[in-house]
């Protein structure tokens, strides 16, 4: 099934043929009677149009047996390339493609726009749980999705959705993978997010790939055509439903932190020492839970490593990335700390 933007397109370029036919009707006519009939050019441009427009005037200068049949093809010619430019917009009229067309550019515009943005390949249950997340969380991303009935949704919901298979690579830079930060490929079919990686990871070898995986197969298949992180809901929910039932008050907390309606975030700082002011320093000497309220629960350093728990004694290097807990108000804080050249970030 065409995409709502090849069916506009489509009767786009039918209405610009039926115009150039119609002009090149108009320009034969014109110097059929201006050449060969020896007319003068104004009085060849009037008897063309009256022709073409079938008002019945009569000619405009006598004409011959080769004349007249000239211009009975002449006014054939022109009742039918008229009857198709004037039934191709009634259609795109009917079929609103006048404003869908208005709204493809100023989406394409929009998404030109963009930069480090995310993407959602496919908005079935799993992509409108996330683009809900990334609504709450304010956090600019787009849709791509083969369903123009998902798309609709998608756009009825207030989100930036484009109908489109997101497998091509003509999909992904129409959303701007180039730019993007991070795209999430959350399609039902482990085939097509190993295609979407494959292709993003090919386009732009940057960005941060998420996938999801119906099975552990399919996760190592798409860690291995460059996916960062692979989610299976189906293994994930059933350590989430065991872990409910063997520990339900660390649930209950975990719960309230990745809850939508949460009071405590996680969150997560990059130190950059050219900006940050306590790099190099250690953690009790950056004294940042006194002056932020929030909480340093692990440092991961640049080589990978992990430090969960840190002491006070753990030294902040450049390109560690803290991560934190604390309120909206308390990591908002922390970043102004951190990065006090840009004290207006999308924290909370």
């Amino acid at each position: 099934m065409d995409s709502v933007e090849q069916k506009y397109l489509r009767i786009r370029n039918d209405l610009q043929r039926g115009v150039f036919a119609l002009s090149l009707v108009f320009l034969t006519g014109t110097l059929w009677y201006s050449l060969i009939e020896k007319w003068h050019w104004l009085d060849a441009v009037y008897m063309t149009v009256i022709t073409l427009t079938t008002v019945g005037y009569g000619e405009t200068q006598p004409l011959g047996d080769r004349g007249r049949i000239f211009t009975i093809a002449l006014i054939l010619a022109g009742v039918i390339t008229i009857g198709y430019i004037v039934n191709r917009f009634t259609e795109a009229l009917i079929e609103g493609y006048f404003i869908e067309g208005r709204r493809l550019r100023q989406q394409k515009k929009l998404v030109e726009s963009l930069a480090e943005h995310f993407i959602i390949c496919g908005f079935g249950r799993i992509g409108r749980q996330i683009a809900a997340e990334f609504a709450v969380e304010a956090t600019t991303f787009v849709i791509a999705d083969a369903s123009l009935e998902q798309v609709r949704i998608a756009q009825m919901e207030g989100y930036n959705a484009i109908q489109a298979d997101a497998t091509l690579d003509e999909t992904l830079l129409k959303m701007g993978v180039e730019k993007a930060a991070c795209l999430v490929a959350a399609l039902p079919s482990d085939a097509e997010n190993l295609y979407i990686i494959l292709s993003a990871k090919t386009l732009n070898p940057k960005i941060r790939a998420i996938a999801r995986a119906s099975n552990e197969e399919a996760v190592q298949k798409l860690q291995r055509a460059g996916a960062d992180k692979v989610i299976s809901p189906y293994i994930t929910g059933a350590k989430r439903m065991a872990a409910a039932a063997l520990r339900p008050q660390v649930m209950d907390f975990m719960d309230g932190i990745v809850a939508s309606d949460r009071s405590f975030y996680l969150e997560e700082f990059l130190i950059d020492a050219e900006i940050c002011p306590v790099a190099g320093l250690s953690l009790r000497e950056a004294r940042l839970r006194s002056q932020s309220g929030s909480l340093v629960l692990a440092v991961r350093r640049r080589d990978g490593s992990l430090i969960v728990g840190p002491t006070g004694e753990t030294i902040i290097m450049a390109q560690d990335m803290l991560i934190c807990m604390g309120t909206a108000d308390q990591l908002r804080v922390l970043n102004r700390i951190l990065d006090p050249l840009t004290p207006n970030t999308n924290q909370r």
